[in-house]
């Protein structure tokens, strides 16, 4: 299994010591959300708070953008240090064209679906991308209950990759702990993202680890 902490629930004044600190621990990738009040209710960050982070960790760079307009942004975000940018189906209208750009700027590409958008929504598209990110709260906020309807996008994805030989990765993002893991895991996922879960966490070590042994 491969973890992903999620910076949003991390401590901003002391964030490389942070992300150094779950890089230690095991951790694979860095979440990293972006949130623009537009698309979603809430307002994060942008590239300049990560940029700097970029070479001091040995970390995947995972920024999952929570935007309007992830066409207009992403090359911003690509040339602060991401790896991969995963933008959401609801948020354009040329899905494949959004796919095409972002990965031509040198990024993997991933996306994503809000809790209520039907998967099969997502299947012309599962060829082209790395990542899939399954979003097991409603977006805007750390902290959510896992959303069990989580569980069958996953096992339909993971269905549908064996089926067809795809390569895409199956994320999920919301509400994990010791026991939506497992759960998550059963289901087919690939990679936990877990920001509250960790960072709060009175054993972050023992948090990762846990994920990663699953």
């Amino acid at each position: 299994m491969l973890v992903a902490p999620s910076i949003l629930s991390a401590d901003f004044s002391q964030l490389l010591t942070e992300v150094k600190e779950v890089e230690s621990y095991g951790a694979d990738l860095l979440h990293i959300d972006v949130m623009d009040g537009h698309f979603v209710p809430n307002i994060t960050i942008g590239p300049d708070v990560y940029r700097n982070l970029k070479g001091q960790v040995n970390l995947v760079f995972d920024v999952h953008l929570m935007i309007e307009r992830p066409m207009f942004f992403a090359k911003q975000f690509i040339k602060a240090g991401a790896d991969i940018v995963t933008f959401h189906y609801e948020a354009v209208s040329d899905v494949a064209k959004t796919i095409r750009f972002i990965r031509n700027l040198g990024s993997k590409v991933g996306i994503s679906i809000r809790p209520k958008t039907d998967i099969v929504l997502l299947e012309e598209y599962l060829d082209d991308v790395d990542i899939v990110l399954v979003m097991s709260v409603e977006p805007g906020f750390s902290g959510q209950t896992f959303m069990e309807s989580a569980l069958d996008k996953i096992r339909y994805l993971s269905d549908m990759k064996k089926q067809n030989n795809y390569h895409y990765l199956i994320e999920v993002d919301g509400g994990i702990n010791e026991q939506t893991a497992v759960m998550a895991k059963e289901a087919g996922a690939d990679i936990l993202v877990a920001g509250t879960y960790i960072f709060k966490a009175a054993d972050r070590k023992a948090a990762i680890e846990g994920l990663k042994k699953l």
